[in-house]
Parts: C-alpha cells; structure tokens; sequence
C-alpha cells in the first residue's frame, strides 16, 4: 500500500479523535457582548493602483489639458496630471496598448490595442471608461495618427493600407488610401507595413505615409493621389515634420537620419549619422544602431531641436540605452538606466504650423519617467513627484497601518526630506493638469516597503495618495566587502543578502524592528539628532534544532551535542556583545555569522538609528534557518523572533537574550505529539546534518516541508521577480494541504510563525492580569510565556526580565497566523506601548525626565477592569479561527473558514463600527467574521492566486483598507468598507478641467494675401458617407462601450460634470436616435419579408391534407 494512503488515513482518524463539536456558549454569557458590526458595513471594491506602470509600452500627452497616458503590455492604461492626481483603466481583452492619442483638450483619449482593436475613452468623469470600439477582422493595426482638432482619425495598417474613423460615431469612411495606389505602379514589391502617417502642418489636404521598407509618400487627399514619393534604401522607423511643411525627417535602420524637402523627388537633401564615426576618404560611415524614434521641433530663436532614440554604434558594447538631442551645432548624450520605449517632446503650443519652442522631453524607460529639462544648460531632469521608486530594488514584504498617531507622518518627512538628491531643474513639474478630489477621509495612514537590497521604505499613504517618506538603509550595518573566509562557506552567497524578510513597528514609540534572509535581526530607534556609533551592538544567538540523544540514538550522533537549555537556563550568547569579533575570530567553523557587522564607527543620520543587531550563527556547520516571526514590544523592552528551529526574546534595553528555547521545550512535559518515533527517517540524514542535501541525503517530500540548506530557504522565502520559481509554489502550498498534525507529519519542523504581546492571564484560572508573549506554531499550537518585568526606571536598566513557559492554550488545524485580545466588552485590546522619546540625549535634566517618561503607557482598558471579568483571545490559522475565553480557557467560538484551501493572511482589524477579523484565502476570496462571535459577514471572490507576490505583500488594516502588489512595480489599493466605497468617488482626483484651448497662430497680411499660410480642408465633404460611402462591411465591427450613461453615473458633479453629462447624453441620444432608424428599418424589412414567406406557405399548403405533412 502506498505510504500516502496511510497518511490519509491517520490524518482522517486523528481529525475524527481531535476535532471537538463546535462549543455552544451557555445564555448568560452568550448575550453579553453585543456584535455591532453587521454584513452592510461591508462592501469590497478597488481604490487606486499606484507606482510604476508594469510593462509600459505606449504613451501620449495632451498639451493644453497637460495629462500624461501610458499604456502597457498587459491592456492596462494609467493616467497622470499634477502630483496626487492619478487614475488606472484596463482594457478587459488585456492585450498590449501599442499607441495612444489624446483628442486634445476634449477630454478624450483614442487607444489602439496589438489585437486590432481602437478605443474611444471618455476622460470627462472619474473613471474613465470606453465609448465606442471598433475592431478591425481583416488587417492588422499599426499605426494611428488623429490631428489637432479633427475628428478623422487615420489608421495604417501591416498590409500598407490607410483607413480612416469618424472618432465620434466610431464609423468607418468609405475612403480608403490602398498601398498600391500609393507606391509607382512600376515598383513590384510590397512597401512593408504603415509605420507613419501624418498630416502637413501647413496643408491638411497632404498626408505623408511612411512605409517600413524605405518609401514615404505624400498624398493628396482631394485628388486621391500620390504627389510625391521619397524612396530610400534603408528600412524607416520614424518620419517628422518641421513646423512649416517644407521639410520632414526620417529615421532608419542603420542609424541614419535623412532630411528631405517635399518638391525635391530624387535624393534626401542631408543624411546625418549621429553616432557614426566619419571616415576620412568621404565613404558611407559604417552602419549604427537602427534610430527607433525621432522628433524636429523649432524655436523662434535660435536652432531647431532634433532629438532622437536609439542609433548608437555597434561597437559600444554595454553602452547604456542613450537619448540624443542634437541642437545647433551641439549634441547632447543623455545616458538611461533603462532601455527607452518612447518619448515625447513638450512643447508650448498644441498647433503643429507654429514655431514648437520645445521646454522638455519626457522619456518613458522599461522601469522608469524621466523628464528632461531642455531650457536649461546640460539638460537637468525634473525631481520626479510621483510615486514610481516602488520598485527600485524588488519589493520582498510590506506593511500597512492605518489610523497612525498624527506626529508620525510630519516626523517621517522632516528626516527623509534631507536624503533628497540635488542637481535637479528648478522648474516646476510640467504635467500638471487635473484637480484633487474633495476627500473627507483624513486618517493618516502610513504603508512600509522591505527590499531586496535591505532597503526599508516609509510611504504616506493618507487620502489616497501615495509619497514617499523615508528610506532607511539597512546594509549599512554591515561590511559588503565579504569573503569567503568570513563567510564560512562560499556556497551560501546569495544575490540578496541584505533582503528584508519580515518587519515589526510600532507607530506609537517608532521603534522599528526587521529581520532580514540572513537570519539577523535589527533593532532601530527613531532620533532627530545626528549620532555616531562608535561599536554596532551586536548579540550573537545559536538556535538549534536537536532531540536528545536517547530519543534519536543514531542521529545524534557525531559531533553534535544537545545545545538547547532547559528552560530558565543561561542566555546563550558566544561573548559579550560589546565585542563584535568575538565570533569571527573563533576557530571553530560551526560559530559564523552569515554577515559581518562593520567594525567601523558608523555615523547616522537623523531618522531611523541602529539600536543593537542579533544574529544567528552557523552551529556545527549548520547554517542558521530563516526567520519566519518577529514581534516588539516597546513598553517591555523586548524582541521575540522565531524559526524552525525554536524561538529566541532579547531584551534590548540591556542588549542581552533572555530566553533561546527550542520548540520542543516550549511544550514541557505536556508535549502532545509523539515525538520518539521519528528516527527511521532521520537516521537517513548524516550527523553533520543538512548541507549534504544535494547529495540526496534527504527525500524530496523532506525537502520541500522544511527548506534545509540555507541556499534552499532563501529561496523559498524570498520568491522576488528576479526569482520565478514554480518549485517554490508547489512546496509553499503543500504544507499548508497536509497541515493536520499526525506524528507523522511531526517529521517537517514545527517552526514558530507568529507571536503576539499582550497583558493577560497566563494560566487557567489567574485572577490577576500578566505581561505574557502568545506563541502560534505551524502545527497549530498557542503556547503561552508569561513574562515577569523589573519595575521601570533604573531597575529597568539592571535586574534581568524572567520569562517562565506556561504551556499549550489551544490547538487548531493549520499554522497559526494571527492572534488578538478583546476585552470583556469585545472592544480590541492593543498591546501595552511607550510613547516615542529623543534616544540621544545626555544631559541630568533631560535624563531623568527620560526615565521617567519610560513608563509603559498601557492603553489596555483591562488595567481598570475588574478583574473577575474575562478577556477574549481570538486565533485564527490556515484552516479556522477560534475564541477562548480567558482565564477558563475556554473555546467558546469556532469557526471552519476554508476546507479546501488555506488562508494566506488574516488580521483583526477595527472597523468603524466594531472589531472583525479579514481574511484573504489562497482560493482568491476576501472574507470577514465577526467578532467574538465569529459570524460570516462578508465573502467576495476577489481574485484568483496567479501570482505569489500578492501571497506575499497582501495586507489588511484598519477602518476597511487593504493593499497588495498587483506587479514587480505597483501597488494595489481596496477597501472592504462600504463607507469608503460610498465616499471613494468624492475622494478621486478629476482628470479633465475646463482650459481654453490657445489661440491659432496668426497667419500675417502677406501669408495670406500669396497663400503661404496653412491651408484647411473640409474633412467631412471628403470622408463623409455622402462622399466617401460606406466602409465594406467585414472590414470591422463597431462596438458601443460600456461607458455610455452607466459611465456618466459616476462622473464628477459640478459644472464640467454636468456639461459632460449633457454632452454625452445629447451624442448618446443621437446615436439611440440612429440605432433606432436603423432597427425600424430592419424590422420593417423582416415584417415584409415574414409577410411573404406566410404569404408563400399558405399557397402551398392550401390544398394539402393533414395526413400529407
């Protein structure tokens, strides 16, 4: 028989043994807490994406209304006016935005989508949504151009062709610009897809029409024919104008730019190379880079601007991605970080025929926006306002805290407004259109980033906005230069040793704790004051996982010794902590860290300072395992971690480790699982232990519950996009499947995975309240540690903190992943805190007030209670949630969340009205329970799991928000309130405002008189149906979108709202007055033609008997 079949089973029979009926409270305890929270305070919807467009593919700028649009590979579409104003569409098909055009200064925008569809979006309410699509069945899309103030639209397409759209019925014209009428009837080869159309600035009659194989075309629209044809021998990419529709520019393939004037047919009148070195004997320059992009924008002063993308020659290997702007006689390189999708001049005037006087360039890269000042000398960038550093190193966890005290925000943004670079333009930003919504949310809330690089990012999050704080940086703490002496094992490098794995805050006294993949913890203090440290504290800690000998005769073998104490033993620290080499100097391999703390002195600025760092070291050629819990409590002084291997508290006020015990240990003599008969698979593994993993030592299914080599368990906790590891999904979600504990699944660790400090009763049946730290493990199991506190003040500073096991409180079914304490009138007990002080203050006075303002603020209403009265504890893991009541301890609600998956975060969070707990299920679903009584109130199938990074940085807080990281770049905000759902459409910023549009240029007398000055055309006699006719009918097929009068509920109240709405309400009633001409006339036709069938069947059958059908 298969051995998982009799795990199946053993888990069946231990369920049936373990799992106690669902306890019914007694009435007179059952109608003591009056549940306020009920299923209509909830409602769950989207609030705002921010950071960088993930993918970016395509952007466009509207120069009177001054909004920014990028669209990306994904069909996502992200909108951006001054800072703070920001909005995210997607297109449902989710297919690649290849080009986009604003209908300038309507308040209108025109998408094109790589699945040949066009989009009309109505930018005029909140949330902008589509009008009208039009998808074309038989040519693919390739490019699109709409001109100022017309609402013909011309799209060229791969077979060469060029169609045209009326942009406000979304129609097709029966005008159609075929390729082979545009090339010579001579030339036998295909010109290659429309790579370019547009229209001479001067004359709106004349179109230009590049194809990609090297002919450009100018066409005349009245006389349906070619007037001029430019060829040339290399592939185009891009084609510019100049302002007076003389003159235009191409781009090509082996990095030339050709300038040719519109009269001369033959020859281009320059080819400029701006990056070929020239030969001396007057031959072609060798061939560059293809230019992918070019721009020809003039001044009334001085020298026309050329700016360009690509081109570099092929000799420069590693060059970064360069922007070139060639200026008179000056050219300039701008070098990138990232590789450039497309960029766009500024320029101060919408009209194409008038001088451009370009003043900056915005460059979109594959993971940045740069804007780039170009009135001033050496082309400065603009100090980016919006928040799109997000990703800047990948984001490896988050946080989120809403409702923060109302200093911390001003405090955060005074440190961090000095770490800001210098050298930026001094101009302002120049996309600054839109207006803020009228928000009445004014809770300040506060979202914490961990990095890759160690990096931890502080993010004002109020009012749905996003704006970067403070960036601390962790790796300071540590030397970089590591070798492989140090390191012990060259083996455990890894190519993020600094990455953030969890972090502990309290807003309250800032203090900030954070534990990184290296298994170190550091613990910060926040300070105004400048300081520098002269020696880093630093506690080492060995943590390992051993049963005694008698209980495994042949694993404990070797050079291995039972290093756990029993409880109360000594700290176990190797030296003391004022010497940092104590470790690495040791000639014992088994005792390293896996970083070295800088021996330097370290100089911090004001903000987050290194109080003391604790690390885990190598123990007996054993690398640390990975911190999977950490906690802080400032009014006690203390820090809790945890692992697979125990758990560890330091009392950071005297820098020392109150307590190291193993897992095992916490249990005492009431250990519930059996642990003796786990020898037969641990004999398979050699003494040494686990680093002899890739030899096969140890069974897959081993591997993958509990991550063994230090390689393998970065790995799996760190899953960053530079990272996809499929593996890492299976083995994440496999612990969870097989989490009811047998003993034989005791085989994987039981390692610690959360903790929660509160002042409680300890033991059954207490009648006095005691600090005390709930332990949750991955086996389901809350053991409680009661801990005893030297009073405050200097005793504080000296007598030891005595932390005693007081056993098992409760099992449940699954990893334990969050714990909470209500009082006995159900309201949410926080954990006792201190107030935040100045750490860096040396004078008598100030000193002694120091002292005494250390006293624990305890905002615990239980202190005033009686003490006869309960407390509630509340446990939710993988699987259920459970509430005892305390001190009886007894389950007094129960609840099953999920069978079939599990939950991956779960917090307790204050609602307005009450307390409840948020759960996000593997399975996609958002749910909340009440509390205590653990009701169902709300259930919504949000989203499936595609994506570990959302299991990673998914987070609930309170008054009904949630975030998570939607991609490697952006943050994705909701809320499960349905008062904010109410208010979010006050609290949304307005994209379109109302803005003249400038006035034309003026033509001058003797322009006009000799007919120099720009010529107009009447668009609607030409490609108007009357004319033009119908469009064939398979072409392509009109969509009405969904953001006709549904799309204008929500659109901003108001002036500009209303005339929206009566503007798309008059356009929707034209088209319903339409449709409805249309559909008479249809049903007209099929009355007739039903008449004439009835007609014919009656003659048919007239004669015919029954029998004879």
């Amino acid at each position: 028989m298969k051995k998982f079949n009799i795990r199946k089973v053993l888990d069946g029979l231990k369920e049936v043994s373990s799992s106690t009926p669902s306890v019914q409270v007694g009435p007179q305890e059952n109608h003591l807490i009056q549940e306020t929270l009920q299923s209509e305070h909830f409602q769950l919807c989207k609030t705002v994406r921010h950071g960088f467009p993930y993918q970016p593919s395509s952007m466009a700028f509207d120069p009177v209304q001054k909004i920014l649009a990028i669209g990306t590979q994904t069909g996502a579409l992200r909108l951006f006016g001054r800072p703070g104003v920001e909005c995210y569409c997607q297109h449902e098909s989710g297919s690649a935005v290849i080009q986009l055009q604003f209908l300038i200064n309507e308040g209108a925008l025109v998408s094109a989508l790589a699945d040949d569809t066009v989009h009309l979006w109505n930018l005029r309410q909140k949330r902008p949504a589509i009008l009208h699509s039009l998808k074309f069945n038989r040519e693919r899309i390739t490019f699109c151009h709409l001109p100022f103030q017309s609402k013909w639209l011309y799209i060229g397409t791969e077979r060469g062709n060029v169609h045209i759209v009326n942009v406000e019925s979304f129609m097709l014209s029966g005008y159609v610009i075929m390729w082979n009428k545009a090339i010579e009837l001579s030339s036998k080869a295909h010109p290659g897809p429309v790579v370019h159309i547009s229209d001479n600035p001067m004359d709106e009659g004349k179109l230009i029409i590049g194809f990609e194989a090297g002919i450009v075309v100018l066409w005349d629209l009245k006389s349906k024919k070619a007037d001029y044809r430019y060829t040339y021998d290399e592939a185009i990419h891009s084609v510019a104008w100049h302002h007076e529709g003389k003159q235009f520019i191409c781009s090509h393939s082996d990095g030339t730019l050709t300038i040719w004037n519109i009269r001369g047919q033959g020859k281009p009148i320059q080819t400029i190379t701006p990056h070929g070195k020239q030969p001396k004997d007057g031959k072609k320059p060798e061939p560059c880079k293809p230019i992918l992009k070019v721009e020809y924008k003039t001044t009334r002063i001085g020298e026309p601007f050329i700016i360009l993308s690509g081109g570099l020659s092929y000799d420069t290997v590693g060059r970064r991605p360069c922007l070139t702007v060639m200026h008179g006689k000056s050219t300039a390189v701008l070098e990138m970080d990232y590789p450039i999708v497309d960029f766009l001049t500024l320029c101060e005037t919408p009209y194409p025929n008038d001088f451009q006087e370009p003043y900056a360039v915005v460059v979109l890269l594959e993971k940045d926006l740069v804007v780039i000042d170009l009135a001033q000398n050496g082309y400065p960038i603009f100090e980016n306002p919006y928040p799109l550093t997000i990703h800047e190193s990948p984001v490896t966890c988050c946080e989120y805290f809403a409702d923060c005290p109302a200093d911390l925000i001003p405090a955060l943004y005074s440190v961090g407004s000095r770490q800001k670079r210098q050298g930026y333009s001094k101009k302002e930003w120049p996309i600054s259109g839109g207006n803020w919504g009228q928000g009445t949310q004014s809770y300040p809330e506060i979202i914490i980033t961990g990095h890759a690089d160690g990096t931890v990012k502080f993010w004002d999050a109020s009012a749905i906005m996003l704006q970067v704080l403070y960036k601390l940086k962790t790796a300071k703490v540590f030397d970089r230069n590591r070798s492989k002496e140090d390191k012990g094992s060259a083996e455990v490098s890894d190519e993020d040793p600094f990455a953030i794995q969890i972090m502990a805050w309290c807003p309250e006294s800032r203090m900030l704790c954070v534990a990184g993949v290296s298994a170190n913890v550091i613990i910060y203090r926040f300070s105004k004051l400048e300081v520098t440290t002269e020696v880093v504290q630093l506690l080492e800690v060995r943590m390992q996982y051993e049963l005694n000998d008698i209980e495994s005769p042949e694993g404990g073998g070797g050079d291995q010794t039972p290093a756990l104490p029993t409880p109360g033993a000594s700290p176990q620290t190797s030296g003391p902590p004022s010497h940092p080499s104590t470790s690495s100097n040791n000639s014992d391999s088994g005792n390293i860290p896996c970083l070295k703390v800088r021996s330097t002195p370290l100089k911090q600025s004001p903000g987050y300072q290194v109080d003391a760092v604790i690390q885990l070291v190598w123990v007996s050629g054993e690398p640390p395992q990975q911190i999977t819990s950490l906690a802080l409590n400032s009014s006690y002084g203390l820090v809790v971690f945890g692992n697979s291997n125990g758990l560890a508290v330091v009392d950071y006020i005297q820098k020392t480790v109150v307590l190291n015990l193993g897992a095992v240990e916490l249990y005492g003599s009431n250990d519930p699982y059996q642990r003796q008969p786990r020898s037969p698979r641990k004999t398979r593994q050699p003494s040494g232990g686990l680093c002899d993993i890739n030899e096969g030592s140890a069974t897959s299914e081993d591997r993958c519950k509990s991550p063994t080599s230090a390689k393998m368990s970065r790995k799996l906790s760190l899953p960053t996009e530079l990272k996809p590891d499929l593996d890492h999904r299976d083995n994440s979600f496999s612990r969870s499947r097989s989490s009811s504990v047998t003993s034989i699944d005791k085989e994987a660790r039981e390692s610690i995975t959360s903790f929660q400090f509160c002042e409680t009763f300890a033991r059954k049946g207490d009648a006095a309240l005691t600090p005390c730290v709930f332990v949750g493990t991955s086996l389901g199991t809350v053991l409680v540690l009661a801990l005893s506190l030297p009073p405050a003040g200097e005793q504080r500073q000296l007598q030891p903190v005595i932390i005693s096991p007081t056993g098992m409180l409760v099992r449940l079914k699954g990893s334990i992943s969050r714990m909470a304490f209500l009082d006995s009138s159900g309201s949410l007990l926080p954990s006792a805190h201190e107030p935040w002080f100045e750490p860096n203050v040396t004078t008598d006075g100030e000193e002694r007030e120091k002292v005494r303002k250390r006293r624990p603020v305890s905002v615990s209403p239980s202190t005033s209670q009686d003490l006869s009265e309960s407390q509630y504890a509340v446990v939710c893991s993988e699987k259920q949630a459970k509430v005892i009541s305390l001190p009886s301890q007894t389950c007094i609600y129960k609840q099953s969340i999920t069978e079939t998956s599990f939950i991956l975060r779960a917090d307790v969070v204050q609602m307005g009205q009450g307390v409840c707990v948020a759960c996000f299920c593997a399975n996609g679903h958002i749910m909340t329970l009440s509390l205590p009584g653990l009701r169902p109130l709300m259930d919504v199938n949000y989203l499936p799991l595609t994506d570990l990074r959302i299991a990673r940085t998914f987070c609930f807080t309170n008054l009904g928000q949630a975030m998570y990281l939607n991609s490697a770049t952006e943050i994705q905000r909701i809320t499960y309130s349905q008062e904010t759902c109410e208010n979010l459409q006050e609290m949304l910023g307005e994209l379109f405002t109302p803005v003249e549009t400038p006035e034309a240029p003026n033509r001058g007398f003797f322009k006009g008189l000799f007919g120099g000055g720009a010529q107009s055309l009447d668009r609607e006699e030409l490609f108007g149906e009357v004319s033009a006719g119908r469009a064939s009918r398979g072409l392509a097929q009109h969509i009405p979108g969904p953001g006709g009068i549904e799309g204008m509920k929500g659109a901003a109240s108001g002036v500009v709202g209303d005339l929206a709405r009566a503007r798309i309400a008059l356009d929707e009633r034209g088209q319903k007055l339409g449709e409805l001409d249309e559909r008479t006339a249809a049903m007209m036709a099929s009355a007739d033609s039903f008449s004439k069938h009835a007609h014919d069947m009656m003659l048919k059958c007239k004669d015919k008997k029954w029998y004879q059908f």
